[in-house]
């Protein structure tokens, strides 16, 4: 499962009132704010849908959808009713059972739900069939099942029907695997996109059918269709497609050749995926950033001609592997595909950018991981899918678990656990304690005390060292003897020392078990500076990680519309560290956007003399200083600060580009900016 929420501490938001949401949005695979959710998982599953027969029409000009659906279902229990999950925007014209006899169904808006009432039970571990004819118009997030993102809507010059819009009878967001076979019905003009083996036909009436027969058990459930150009494929890379509108057809060759890059490092790390093709499809600016399905990464359009996204595109395709080869059980074990999806994301990151650019994100993961951490990982499925608890603890979290196997495994060890997950449950569901299982056979080592802390825990430690130095006789050198203590008793794990000597640097890796863990160590250098986990393996407390993790409860503050709370959010992080330029920044965000000037001009100032971490706080706090003298009429000092934005040489996120064109036309705040 990958509904995800991600907001990046190391992310400026540029400009913060247009494009706030946009860059929340804008770093994974299926990204939603954290606004409430309107469906919550059941406490346990009626039934086991395994295979549809769909029909759509889809009609660009009035927004509406028409579709039948022949939903193939077993139950796992004596039923007298069925829910089935479908969008508010959809209703139900004709129902029948799989003799033809008609059944009565009634809509519950309240949680985009469809309750159908049996004329007799349905025998637990039987199998039935329902015949469902429904039709409605899908515009905008109106009707969404999660408030006020657009998962599905039939628009010109893209529809969209993502899977998780719930277009179609389902049940077990991700978590209930399915096979399809669907026939699209779109304007000659349009082209559909699908999982599985295609096949195209021109109907009587002029339309195009498009249809699609995906056979394993998986998520075939999205399609995208649009006024795409013919596929754009990338260079040496024959595999991937790249389908855009023309608008964004620049863009589309240099994504392609991306696509194939990541999907080719992804492939020699994880092995063959269920498929070798790879569709990258333009989404809508104004949907999601990113969605995943069996052969499908689709992208937001704006993100396909960003040289910014080779991050959101790694963590979609990765989703090849890690959501539709395997799946999660049940919510409680979505941290297994979210997680591993992200961390395939930072994988690639470590291969293709180095080792500076993946430790920079692994602090990130690591501020998510801790920011809502009062839930263990194996009780998530009570809570929203959708809230940021459930988003930052599966991905970040999650991701930081495999992190952490990592360490201990080492990378040939890590690999070799990951192929074995992979190839024991292909086309198959997980759960949390058949990874405890295969990452103690692959490794051969026992890593029970390791799973009971990080997916039945919670908190991180905080670790201190005490030591002393003893010189040794005859010139041979210092014996160090210190203790690690740290405040979780049940803790367990081994831990890297880096001694810094005046000789040579040397590593050590030390068990730690308890809140006390004595170490001796001898060096030929006298040790000038010990360090623990200097290389950032293990999930910990820190007084830079608190100013994180309070910068990122404040992002996601904003994203609800709660300034006031980001405020007493980014305020925590000051008082943490008194010199946080990412907390003087993103408070004088907040006030920008409150069109507070001389509060925000005087907090972008205090970023500038505070310690310059991350980087691109000073660019962007010349810029938005710019745009408050822009604002309040003073022209010329706001050019001079754009020379200063420019005169840094950072161009993250554009930045100079913003800059460079604000010399040349003043900044103007639409009224309607919040």
């Amino acid at each position: 499962m990958s509904l995800c929420l991600r907001t990046r501490a190391r992310t400026p938001i540029v400009p913060v009132f247009r494009a706030l949401i946009a860059m929340l949005l804008g770093v994974f695979t299926l990204s939603v704010p954290a606004w409430r959710c309107a469906v919550a998982a059941p406490a346990r599953p009626q039934l086991n849908i395994t295979g549809y027969v769909i029909t759509a029409d889809v009609d660009p000009a009035t927004s509406r959808l028409t579709a039948t659906a022949d939903v193939t279902f077993s139950a796992l229990e004596d039923l007298t009713s069925v829910t089935f999950e479908l969008n508010n925007g959809l209703n139900i014209t004709k129902l029948t059972d799989k003799a033809g006899k008609p059944l009565n169904s009634e809509r519950l808006t309240a949680n985009s739900t469809v309750r159908v009432t049996l004329p007799a039970p349905i025998a637990r571990e039987s199998s039935s069939t329902f015949h469902f004819e429904y039709s409605g118009a899908l515009v905008g997030s109106d009707s969404s099942p999660v408030e006020g993102i657009k998962l599905a809507a039939i628009a010109d010059p893209i529809s969209i029907l993502l899977y998780a819009g719930r277009w179609f009878p389902m049940t077990g967001l991700f978590t209930d695997r399915f096979t399809a076979e669907m026939h699209i019905r779109v304007p000659a003009d349009y082209t559909a996109v699908g999982s599985g083996a295609t096949s195209r036909k021109t109907l009587a009436d002029g339309r195009s059918e498009f249809s699609f027969v995906w056979s394993k058990p998986g998520f075939p459930g999205t399609i995208v269709a649009g006024k795409f150009l013919p596929a754009v494929a990338g260079s040496g890379y024959s595999n991937i497609h790249v389908y855009v509108t023309d608008k964004r057809k620049a863009g589309a060759a240099d994504f392609a050749a991306l696509a194939g890059r990541e999907f080719e490092y992804m492939t020699s790390v994880f092995g063959q995926p269920e498929s070798g093709r790879i569709n990258i499809v333009e989404l809508p600016e104004d949907a999601v950033s990113a969605a995943w399905a069996p052969e499908i990464a689709a992208i937001a359009g704006n993100r396909i001609v960003d040289h910014n996204s080779q991050r959101l595109l790694a963590n979609t395709l990765a989703h090849q592997w890690w959501g539709s080869e395997v799946s999660p059980a049940t919510l409680n074990d979505a941290w297994i595909t979210n997680g591993m999806s992200r961390y395939g994301e930072l994988m690639y990151l470590e291969d293709s950018a180095g080792k500076t650019a993946f430790q920079s994100a692994i602090s990130d993961v690591s501020a998510g991981a801790l920011a809502y951490d009062t839930e263990p990982l194996s009780t998530l499925g009570r809570l929203d899918p959708f809230s940021p608890q459930f988003q930052s603890m599966t991905l970040e979290k999650g991701a930081m678990v495999f992190h952490m196997l990592r360490w201990q495994m080492g990378d040939d060890g890590f690999q070799k656990f990951l192929r074995g997950l992979l190839s024991q449950y292909t086309d198959k569901s997980i759960r949390s304690s058949e990874v405890e299982s295969v990452a103690n056979a692959q490794s051969h080592l026992e890593l029970t005390a390791f799973f009971a802390q990080w997916l039945d825990g919670t908190g991180a430690p905080a670790f201190n060292d005490k030591y002393s130095v003893y010189r040794l006789g005859n010139n041979k050198g210092f014996r160090t003897t210190g203790t690690i203590s740290e405040d979780l008793d049940l803790f367990r794990m081994p831990v890297e020392l880096r001694i810094e000597t005046d000789g040579k640097t040397e590593d050590r890796r030390i068990d730690v078990a308890g809140t006390d863990s004595p170490y001796t160590i001898e060096t030929f250098g006298r040790p000038r500076r010990i360090s623990i986990d200097p290389e950032n393996w293990l999930l910990k407390s820190t007084p830079d990680l608190a100013v994180r993790v309070a910068v990122l409860r404040g992002q996601q503050l904003v994203a609800q519309g709660d300034l006031t709370g980001a405020l007493g959010e980014y305020q925590k992080a000051l008082d943490a560290n008194k010199t946080s330029s990412l907390a003087a920044y993103r408070i004088g965000e907040v006030f920008f956007m409150q069109r507070n000037y001389q509060s925000a001009a005087n907090s972008f100032r205090d970023a500038l003399r505070g310690d310059a971490d991350p980087r691109w706080t000073e660019v962007w706090s010349h810029i938005h200083l710019g745009y408050i003298f822009d604002v309040t009429g003073q022209r010329e000092r706001a050019v001079n600060e754009y020379r200063l934005a420019v005169q840094t040489n950072d161009n993250t996120q554009g930045a100079i580009n913003e800059a460079r064109a604000r010399m040349q036309a003043p900044y103007k705040r639409d009224r309607a900016d919040n």
